[in-house]
């Protein structure tokens, strides 16, 4: 969900399992409180021994499809904006996926706006999906043009010759709602995903263990990196990642600093103590009247 401060916006990244009042319920109060956007994470299968930096990852965390999510919440709203965090874009062949959020958009109103991709990082999962780990980076790069190519209005149809994905004259309905099709963000904190970001992407959200410094070096790499393929640095967006108990001084603090979005963390506990928190984020920042 996400709210704006200034130059900033802050986001809430929700997980909430597979309880569908719950999810609306939290949805619905982050729209009512200001919160600009809901944004969904994806894991398309866990194994044992899956880690992440130097957590383990349950076998039994339960990460809903994140589109399907996306859907059914975009019906229970009006303004709230639909983003993932990320979605694995190399486990999806992108000219089934580019229908799908294509459709979610359609459906929503236009509100598909916060697309944001990553290659992975889980080894088994990409072999679970039959996906070259090594290839992930490669795949995702020709999976952004692909997506691209067949949103454009182009009388002829899209048409691609790659490594991974090869098609002629192939056309895709719905369009996205904007004609330039959906904005399309770049996650990873590595230089390899900065420069992704600097080549290909609407913006970047650096997620791990990162410091201000390491992050700052990072973004000079995006938007260096965007300079010396001819597109605009000034046009790619910062999200941060925060917390619910982040203060106003932190949030100027990352603006300066070029952020242009925060997204921050799900609350804990029940829906009425979630919902309790995200107002009272909403108060401190002075959601409601932006």
């Amino acid at each position: 969900m996400a709210c704006r401060l200034s130059r900033s916006t802050t986001n809430n990244t929700a997980f909430f399992g597979a309880d569908p009042d719950r999810l609306l319920k939290v949805a619905r109060q982050a729209e009512e409180c200001g919160f600009e956007a809901l944004y969904v994470a994806e894991h398309v299968a866990l194994y044992a021994g899956a880690r992440i930096g130097d957590w383990e990852m349950p076998t039994d965390l339960v990460y809903l499809d994140p589109l399907e999510v996306l859907t059914f919440v975009a019906a229970a709203t009006e303004r709230l904006l639909l983003g993932t965090a990320v979605l694995l874009l190399p486990y999806h062949h992108p000219v089934t996926l580019a229908k799908r959020l294509a459709t979610v958009d359609a459906l929503s109103g236009g509100r598909m706006r916060l697309l944001t991709v990553g290659v992975g990082a889980l080894p088994g999962e990409a072999a679970a999906v039959g996906v070259d780990y090594s290839t992930r980076g490669r795949r995702t790069d020709e999976a952004i043009t692909v997506l691209r190519r067949l949103w454009a209005q182009d009388p002829a149809g899209a048409t691609f010759h790659g490594e991974f994905f090869d098609f002629e004259n192939v056309f895709s309905h719905p369009k996205p709602q904007s004609p330039t099709g959906l904005p399309i963000h770049v996650g990873g904190s590595s230089p390899a995903a900065a420069r992704r970001a600097g080549r290909h992407g609407d913006g970047w959200l650096p997620g791990g263990a990162l410091d201000d410094d390491e992050r700052r070096v990072l973004w000079d790499l995006v938007r260096s990196t965007a300079e010396a393929a001819g597109r605009d640095p000034e046009a790619i967006a910062y999200t941060r990642t925060g917390s619910l108990e982040m203060s106003t001084d932190r949030a100027e603090q990352l603006a300066a600093q070029g952020t242009t979005r925060i997204v921050v963390g799900a609350p804990a506990g029940d829906p009425d103590e979630q919902c309790a928190q995200l107002a009272e984020f909403a108060e401190r920042f002075g959601l409601r009247g932006n």
